[in-house]
Formats: structure tokens, C-alpha cells, sequence
């Protein structure tokens, strides 16, 4: 099978659901053909990648000229803003939407896609219900770089952890802050929050933790700056206890949830959009959304825009102090079912469904 790929690879999620998609197609010797988008390749995150499969990225980037055929399908993990340009006549979206409508040009985008993936039933109904044909749910892998590294971190403390972009759409701020209201200078738990955003300035994170602290000095949280790699990451999920970060409102995967969920860690998840595609209330502690609140943020979700308008999933302060407090009764304990995600959720059966649905066509 020869194919077309065009999408990112860096350190954030796209970048890391393309390394590990091209990582099963190299293991089935896909003859890939590869243009990056943003014309960049960025691999410093992936500090455990095979050196045999560096080597077919780098000739399926090198090559991709000589081997592009206007017959080949091609597979484009991309936002669909941008989406609607394309290498070959067939072209299959992998695309992430987390708000609950569909706009106009979007859908007018994904209307000249062959084939549509998206990584939960929610966005697949939703697209549905705007009449976007071809539309197919491919739920993501667990990364094959994590696992234990049976180190001991800190055994007599409660260990929360955080991690993910710092937005209004993930509760970032409201979840530390309600953290703090239970825990702050209790020296029994301490809470990581590796919570950077690479679209927001230095000047402009430093003002929203200053807004979470208060001008409050507290000794059991801190604040991890961007990890480099895949192993500190994996490090960061196995040192924690409990999760925070599932209690996100809008969601197309949320890996980092989902990554310290399948490593056995306990994470508090807010039941709606893509965690109910693989969280359970036998893996996680699970939150059920009471209200709806509004996209728009000002930064990244902007009212009246052509893309990404609607509505997000939320709970009530007190709602989220409750789910928090209860969460601590879990720490320490493992979590069996929380471990068989990592089996049955892989890359293997994400490139299975791909590949099935382009030979289809």
C-alpha cells in the first residue's frame, strides 16, 4: 500500500498522534509518503524513536516529490481550518473538534473531504447531524514510550497532578484554585501543574498564575516548565496519584488524562464528549456535566468566528470541590482497570481502522 501523509509533527498532541501513526505504518512497511505540515520536522520530544524508523521518515520527507502519485489517497491530521487544501484528489481528514456546533465553512470543509476521522462519538454525531457524510470514529492509542519506571516518588503525600494547555475550555485555572481552596499548605498533598501554552506569551501565563495565587505564598504546589521529552512526561504521569486535568469541558481525546489513566493512576473526569469514549466509572472518577457554558474565550475560541463556536460542558464550583475532595480517597490505590486501556486502546487498532476505511473507498 503506498499513502499519502500530510500532517505535524512536534511536541503537542497532532505531533504526537502523527509520530505514533507513522510508527504502525512503518511497522507494516506503508510505502508513506510525506510532506510535514509547516514544512518542519521537530522530533526532540520523541527521545526513545527507533533509529530504523527515523530513517523511514526521513526518506518518506526527502522522497516525497519522486513518489507523490495523483493516485494515491492521502491522510491529513489537521484542524479543519486548513483542511481544505489538498497533495491528490483523495484526500481522508484526521481532524480533533471539541465544541458542540458546526459552522457554516466548517462544514463546507469537511464536505470535500473523501473520509473523516474524529476521535469521539460526540463530534461524530454532531457532524452528523449537519448532514457531513463518511464520517468515522478511530478512538487514539495508548503511546507505546510510556509505561512504569518503578521509581518511588513521594509515598507519604497525596500527589495531584495537572497537565495540558492552560485554557478557559480545560477549567485550568478554576481547578488549581478550587485545589488550593481544599489542600493549599496542608503538607499532607501537593499538587504538579505542568499547565504551559505555547500560543500564550510568558508575561501573559506569569499574570493568570499570579491571578490564581492571589498574592498567597503556598509551599506544597509547583509549577513545571514545558518538559522536552516523552520520558519526562512519562516520569511526571507515573509520579502523580490523582489526575485533575479529565475535568475538562471539551474534549477530542485529552491524552495526558487518558495516559496517566492507563498507567494506573486515578484521574477525575467530567463525563461528556471524548472521555466517554474511554473513561469508565470502573477506571476513573467520573463527573457528570450539569450546565453549558458558552466557547468564547477571547484567546482561542472567539465569538462570531467562522470556526469553533458553541458550547463547552461544565460543573459548578461546588460540584468540582466535591469531585476533588472525593478523589482523595483513591490515591495509592491501584487501578487495574485503569491499566487494561493500554490494551485496549492501540495504535495498532487506530492505523487498523484507517487503513480499512481508504481501501474501502
Amino acid at each position: 500500500m503506498k499513502l499519502l501523509v500530510n500532517a505535524p509533527i512536534n511536541s503537542l498532541s497532532f505531533g504526537n498522534v502523527t509520530v505514533n501513526i507513522l510508527r504502525e505504518l512503518y511497522n507494516r512497511s506503508v510505502e508513506v509518503c510525506f510532506f510535514p505540515i509547516g514544512d518542519k520536522i521537530s522530533l526532540d520530544a520523541y527521545d526513545k524513536i527507533d533509529k530504523g524508523f527515523l530513517q523511514y521518515l526521513q526518506d518518506a520527507a526527502n522522497n516525497r516529490y519522486s513518489k507523490i502519485d495523483k493516485d494515491m489517497p492521502s491522510l491529513k491530521l489537521w484542524h479543519i481550518h486548513g483542511s481544505e487544501t489538498r497533495h491528490v484528489k483523495n484526500q481522508n481528514l484526521f481532524t480533533f473538534h471539541e465544541v458542540s456546533d458546526v459552522t457554516p465553512i466548517e462544514k463546507s470543509i469537511l464536505d470535500l473531504q473523501d473520509n473523516i476521522f474524529v476521535t469521539s462519538n460526540y463530534t461524530k454525531s454532531n457532524f452528523e447531524l449537519n448532514g457531513i457524510q463518511n464520517v468515522h470514529f478511530v478512538p487514539l492509542g495508548f503511546d507505546p514510550d510510556f509505561g512504569p519506571t518503578n521509581k518511588t516518588y513521594l509515598p507519604d503525600k497525596i500527589h495531584f497532578g495537572i497537565m495540558g494547555k492552560f485554557e478557559a475550555r480545560k477549567n485550568t485555572a478554576r481547578i488549581i484554585k478550587t485545589w488550593l481552596k481544599l489542600f493549599g499548605n496542608n503538607s499532607k498533598y501537593q499538587l504538579s501543574c505542568a499547565v504551559t501554552n505555547p500560543f500564550m506569551d510568558k508575561n501573559t501565563f506569569q499574570n493568570e498564575i499570579m491571578k490564581i495565587l492571589e498574592g498567597k505564598q503556598y509551599n506544597n504546589i509547583n509549577f513545571i516548565p514545558h518538559m522536552q521529552t516523552n520520558s519526562e512526561v512519562n516520569d511526571f504521569l507515573n509520579a502523580i496519584d490523582i489526575d485533575l486535568g479529565g475535568l475538562s469541558g471539551g474534549e477530542g481525546w485529552n491524552l495526558p488524562s487518558f495516559n496517566a489513566t492507563a498507567l494506573g493512576k486515578w484521574s477525575v473526569v467530567m463525563n461528556a464528549t471524548s472521555h466517554k469514549d474511554w473513561a469508565t466509572e470502573n477506571n476513573s472518577i467520573l463527573v457528570q456535566p450539569s450546565r453549558l457554558k458558552d466557547c468564547y474565550d477571547g484567546v482561542f475560541f472567539q465569538k462570531g468566528q467562522a470556526f469553533n463556536q458553541g458550547s463547552f460542558f461544565d460543573i459548578s464550583d461546588e460540584e468540582m470541590e466535591e469531585a476533588i475532595a472525593k478523589s482523595e480517597s483513591y490515591a495509592k490505590k491501584p487501578n487495574e482497570e485503569g491499566l487494561k486501556l493500554q490494551k485496549q486502546f492501540t495504535y495498532t487498532k487506530t492505523v487498523d481502522k484507517i487503513i480499512s476505511v481508504i481501501r474501502a473507498q
